[in-house]
């Protein structure tokens, strides 16, 4: 009987892949340069020769049951990568029907915000929750929407781009790298947080230790306002507020019990989430106050991708 799955965390620049028992526990983990592969059949071939070096000791191969992958663009429905402008290959790839084919074992892909939410689901603080949204919260916004305990995918696998709806309708909004004006991510996200400071120490005079940092970060932002930094503080209220409102409007339409915060920019802790729950709460109809939770991540940052695309793997 097959004791493990393989998940793999396919990213731009590097990949995760990880081996991983039904309770999730990861045996045996490695890296592989994802920016070395100019082709999708050379990456292949390096990752199936890293599974067969990962896998020696637990059995081999035939130990595996079957391979999960959160991917950019990853539909769940066609198993193809959908023009990841991130990756090495632009086009449209049958991702899912090349590895199964290499490996001679079932493999499912879905998007990394997906996978992430399956993960929560499976063995973070979504565990026992029928109904939450789960937030990513890093260089972009990524969502995962769970209604009845199944992620939702839309008709054609590519639902759940909750980083991409309107935040500022206005004409002069930032700009998107999707080619839109006002999207969310680029207000809630590592990113966005770097253009609001930029922003704001532009329009105050006020002194603030950001003025001294050269190439500003999401992090140093969140230094500051643990210092008592005030311009620092107003940036964290603003991406709060504008979180909170915007997740009343997801609330709308699903009623989750929760929405959970994974990625980087969790790590603000309070001077994000409070500024967050107290917009939430104003901005939602009476039927859903002070009922909506709002939770960090249950899963471990490094482990968190690997655990998501594993929890898609028992599902086949």
């Amino acid at each position: 009987m097959s004791s493990y799955v393989l998940a793999l965390d396919l990213g731009g620049t590097n990949s995760e892949i990880g081996l991983v028992d039904r309770q999730g526990h990861i045996f045996n983990r490695m890296s592989l340069s994802t920016a070395d592969y100019r082709t999708v059949d050379t990456y292949i071939d390096a990752f199936y020769k890293s599974a067969v070096h990962l896998t020696e000791p637990y059995g081999g191969l035939r130990s595996v049951k079957a391979i999960g992958a959160g991917v950019p663009n990853g539909n769940i429905y066609t198993g193809n990568i959908e023009h990841a402008m991130n990756l090495p290959w632009h086009e449209q790839i049958p991702f899912a029907e090349l590895v199964a084919g290499r490996f001679q074992i079932p493999c499912k892909i879905t998007n990394d915000a997906n996978a992430a939410a399956l993960g929560e689901m499976e063995f973070g603080a979504a565990r026992g929750m029928k109904n939450f949204i789960e937030l990513t919260l890093g260089t972009g916004l990524g969502s995962g929407i769970v209604i009845n305990g199944q992620v939702v995918y839309g008709h054609d696998g590519l639902a759940g781009e909750l980083g991409h709806v309107c935040a500022n309708a206005a004409s002069n909004a930032r700009r998107c790298n999707c080619g839109k004006r006002g999207c969310l991510e680029t207000y809630v996200s590592a990113t966005g947080v770097v253009r609001t400071a930029k922003e704001i120490l532009t329009k105050t005079n006020k002194p603030s230790l950001l003025r001294t940092i050269d190439h500003l970060t999401s992090y140093d932002v969140y230094s500051a306002a643990e210092q008592g930094d005030e311009v620092a503080k107003e940036i964290w209220l603003y991406t709060g507020r504008l979180l909170g409102r915007k997740i009343a409007d997801f609330v709308s339409f699903s009623s989750p019990e929760a929405v959970v915060l994974f990625g980087g920019l969790t790590n603000a802790g309070k001077w994000l989430l409070e500024p967050t729950e107290e917009s939430l709460n104003k901005n939602l109809l009476p039927i859903w106050r002070r009922k909506i939770k709002v939770t960090v991540s249950g899963l471990d940052g490094a482990d968190a991708a690997i655990l998501g695309a594993a929890a898609l793997a028992w599902q086949i």
